[in-house]
């Protein structure tokens, strides 16, 4: 029983579910729009084989680059960002704000929220994510490594035709049915459910060490992009070989004398044979660069609070 005269409790707080996901959807389209031709290297880095003799057809990342930029040009760089951008903004929003409603009904009464259930509620936010994220990537992966297939075609005198996402939509639809666009979902599942378990609650404690606004508790802007990028670049070396395994599996056309795949221990036992245990990083340094702006910028602007500001929501 609380003393005579005591002040009663403040209410709970509601959660407001609609500017979180309008935050997390422009926060998503202008991360994916600055980033986006180092994700289609790392998707070309991940997805190229060594040859019999250790050929390679990228030196490192730099020299992805530059082939890309001389074979296809400036718009080349963005080979499927129309998909990734279309579907960012459904995905985003499901990820930033699921995780943060995860977090709110699992908070403590005393306001609490320990690590173990930061954990839960980062995963169930990937795991939400997933209904996008799969045909979302799938149509990204097979734009983005077109140029690297053409090339090779090329180069051994074939010919390769490009197929636009809605052919190659309409394709998978004809042949497959609606799961068709699902491929790779369990390696998709693994690789997000990882990331956010990992990414939400160091991304969440970095946030909370940091300065203060002046008359807030919020941090200040360029400290939610600095453990955006931290959180996010982290995240993303640990969960590399998923990424590695998920981009392997949702590439349905390879070049000449490239592995297919039957299932995920499938590709991680012939990787292993084949290419080694470096191989799960392949792209590693790339992804890395790629998530922690990505990260930074989107969680920024997710933080800035531009819907509440529209909606006139405090």
């Amino acid at each position: 029983m609380g003393s005579k005269g005591q002040e009663p409790p403040p209410p709970p707080q509601k959660f407001a579910l609609l500017p979180k996901i309008i935050n997390g959807g422009i926060a998503g389209i202008v991360g994916v729009s600055i980033v986006f031709p180092l994700d289609l290297v790392k998707t070309r880095l991940q997805n190229q084989t060594i040859g019999p003799n250790g050929e390679k057809q990228y030196k490192n990342m730099l020299d992805c680059f530059k082939k890309t930029y001389a074979a296809e040009g400036y718009f080349g760089m963005y080979r499927g960002s129309a998909v990734n951008i279309l579907l960012i903004t459904p995905e985003k929003a499901i990820k930033l704000a699921a995780n943060d409603m995860f977090r709110h009904y699992l908070t403590l009464p005393d306001g609490s929220l320990p690590i173990p259930r930061q954990m839960v509620a980062g995963g169930l936010a990937g795991a939400c994510q997933i209904v996008i994220t799969t045909p979302m990537e799938l149509l990204k992966i097979q734009m983005q490594d077109a140029g690297r297939v053409a090339a090779q075609a090329k180069a051994e005198g074939k010919t390769f035709k490009r197929v636009t996402a809605m052919e190659l939509t309409r394709k998978l639809l004809k042949e497959r049915g609606i799961f068709g666009l699902y491929k790779g979902v369990t390696a998709t599942a693994g690789r997000d459910v990882s990331f956010s378990v990992i990414y939400f609650p160091l991304f969440a404690t970095l946030n909370n060490l940091g300065p203060k606004e002046k008359g807030s508790e919020n941090p200040p802007f360029w400290w939610s992009f600095v453990s955006g990028c931290a959180a996010g670049s982290t995240a993303a070396l640990m969960v590399n070989p998923m990424d590695v395994v998920k981009t392997r599996m949702q590439t349905l056309t390879k070049g000449s004398g490239e592995r297919q795949y039957t299932s995920i221990m499938d590709c991680i036992t012939q990787m292993l044979k084949h290419e080694g245990p470096t191989a799960f990083f392949k792209g590693g340094a790339c992804r890395m660069i790629v998530i922690a702006p990505l990260f930074g910028i989107a969680q920024a602007v997710y933080y800035i609070g531009i819907a509440e500001r529209l909606l006139g929501i405090r």
